[in-house]
């Protein structure tokens, strides 16, 4: 079997149809389709539960939402597939998506992940996300987001690949371990991402690969709130401090303090202060359980080219914000 694609739902009823018949369509047809419900109380469960009997579809029923991390790690488990294939419960495929995905990665051995065009489902002409970066102040940032999306059209080497809408190569998941559940949701797939980059494998973004996105549909639409603060207040340490070498640490520490001490700041204006600390004071009651990837010397050149590109990104970050300030897209 060429590809597992894999759905987590939590609550997903106004939604959820449309993105498996998105999959359904899909003019490749050579793969499984793996349903993971996060305990949803709506309507559906009852439409996951309909396509129940289909060949190729697994449903699995969750009693509580165990996170996008583990409910992803369960339908990889399951995998059958030589790739498997993360997608939202609010994004919907164009009919060639997956074989855009599945053409990139065949092409390249040495890709990870192959990361869609994610454009926003309500602004046709805007994207959503077009590859991840992270910066030297340990923002985890989505490229492209807000612009229009004809900006992103060449494909190439990114980052990291986001996770509602990319395709991983299970070989490679079986090497370097799977998504952190320390994450519960957002930067997991950053984290998953760096740690390829750290072995020297690629994450690789396919334009030609095309699905339309709500944003946020699952966790809150607005772009703050007390549960992306809390998130963001954890995940945004956990990040360089499971993914940076010791050396690579200390080298950061004072761009690292700074982008913290911004993001108190940021948050706290918006009123999202409380939540924010409570997520960074899970994230040091959570380090002595954090599983940092071994450091060794044949990796020295891969996490040269990792800090490269957090100096780099910090100048895109920059220039996207000036883009923004002047209403340019």
């Amino acid at each position: 079997m060429k590809a597992s694609i894999v759905i987590p739902n939590l609550n997903g009823a106004g939604w959820l149809r449309d993105s498996i018949e998105s999959i359904w369509a899909q003019t490749e047809q050579d793969f499984e389709l793996i349903i993971i419900d996060n305990g949803s109380t709506d309507e559906s469960l009852a439409i996951a539960r309909s396509y129940v009997g289909r060949p190729g579809y697994t449903l699995v029923e969750n009693q509580t939402n165990t996170g996008f991390s583990a409910a992803v790690n369960t339908g990889i488990g399951l995998a059958k597939g030589e790739y498997v294939v993360l997608f939202n419960n609010d994004a919907f495929a164009q009919p060639d998506w997956l074989a855009q995905l599945i053409a990139m990665a065949d092409a390249e051995p040495r890709a990870f992940a192959v990361q869609s065009l994610m454009i926003r489902h309500f602004e046709r002409d805007i994207c959503d996300d077009a590859g991840d970066y992270v910066t030297l102040f340990g923002w985890a940032c989505k490229r492209g987001d807000g612009m229009y999306w004809r900006r992103y059209t060449k494909p190439g080497r990114i980052f990291s690949a986001c996770g509602g809408a990319s395709l991983y190569r299970k070989s490679i998941l079986d090497e370097i371990g799977l998504f952190d559940e320390l994450f519960f949701a957002y930067f997991e797939d950053v984290d998953i991402s760096w740690r390829a980059n750290s072995l020297g494998y690629k994450n690789l973004y396919c334009p030609a690969a095309k699905c339309y996105h709500i944003c946020g549909a699952t966790t809150g639409a607005v772009r703050y709130n007390e549960f992306k603060s809390v998130q963001s207040g954890r995940n945004s340490i956990l990040l360089p401090y499971k993914n940076m070498p010791l050396g690579m640490l200390l080298l950061n520490f004072i761009p690292l303090a700074l982008g913290y001490l911004l993001k108190i700041l940021v948050f706290g204006l918006r009123g999202f202060w409380t939540p924010y600390i409570k997520g960074a004071r899970e994230a040091f009651r959570a380090i002595p359980k954090v599983k940092k990837p071994k450091f060794r010397w044949r990796n020295l050149p891969h996490y040269a080219l990792i800090e490269l590109w957090l100096v780099a990104d910090v100048f895109r970050y920059i220039g996207y914000r000036i883009m923004r300030f002047f209403k340019i897209r």
